[in-house]
Formats: structure tokens, C-alpha cells, sequence
């Protein structure tokens, strides 16, 4: 059930935060979006929330994703999870955030290249080396 912007206030959806994040798939239970709401993870409009809050057309979400940090503009309301196509309706990602995924994304790949593990374990005498590296 997707609403759009509604002129007529009295048929507004009333939804809470935790349940339109996992309507709109942006985690896998409502459990998890309410515990990342309660850890204060999840900002609305820039603010630290409940998880009982209600949702609002146009209102900005910062909420953890993976690595990253996604900035989304709620474009719809919706009770009950929703098939993928139509919940990613629900929301809008700031072109900010996308940038932001995108040059992380591209720093994790640059990262990748230089492979900090060796390839082989340490003999004894490398071992106490670096033991004594670390102590000092």
C-alpha cells in the first residue's frame, strides 16, 4: 500500500519509523530496525528518534548501510513490506549520499590492491620479532 503525497490530511497513513524502514527494505526484520533506531544509528530530519515515530512525506533518513551511510527523502508511506521495485519507490537517495557511496566504494577497491597479509605465516625468529615490535 503506497501513498503518495496526500492533499486531504484526514486519509494521511500513519506509519511508525521502524515499520516503514522495513517496509521499504532497508532491513531485514523490524526487530533490526528497531534496534538500529534505538542505538541511534537512524537520524531523522537530523535528529536522533524513537522507534514509534511517525513518518512523514518528504522527511530526511540518515540509516547505516553496510559501510556506508545512506541519505534518503521519504517519497512514499507504506504499513506492510513491499515486493523490491515498489519499496524503492518508497524512497529517494540525495545524489550527496550516492557520491559519497561511490567514492567509499572506490577507495575499499583501491585498498583491496595492497593485500597487508603475507604469504606465509612467520617462522620463530619472525615471530619474536614482531612480538617484540608490538611491546615496544
Amino acid at each position: 500500500m503506497v501513498k503518495p503525497m496526500a492533499n486531504d490530511a484526514s486519509s494521511e497513513l500513519k506509519v511508525r519509523l521502524d515499520k516503514w524502514i522495513w517496509a521499504a527494505r532497508l532491513t531485514k526484520t523490524r526487530a533490526l530496525a528497531r534496534d538500529l533506531i534505538q542505538a541511534g544509528k537512524v537520524h531523522y530530519n537530523g535528529q536522533k528518534s524513537k522507534p514509534g515515530k511517525v513518518v512523514e512525506i518528504n522527511a530526511s533518513i540518515r540509516i547505516p548501510a553496510g559501510w556506508d551511510v545512506r541519505e534518503l527523502v521519504v517519497k512514499g508511506l507504506a504499513e506492510k513490506r513491499l515486493p523490491a521495485k515498489e519499496a524503492q519507490l518508497l524512497y529517494e537517495e540525495t545524489p550527496e549520499s550516492v557520491a559519497q557511496r561511490e567514492q567509499n566504494q572506490e577507495a575499499r577497491k583501491m585498498q583491496s590492491f595492497h593485500n597487508p597479509h603475507p604469504e606465509s605465516r612467520p617462522d620463530k625468529k619472525q615471530r619474536r620479532e614482531l612480538i617484540k615490535f608490538k611491546h615496544q
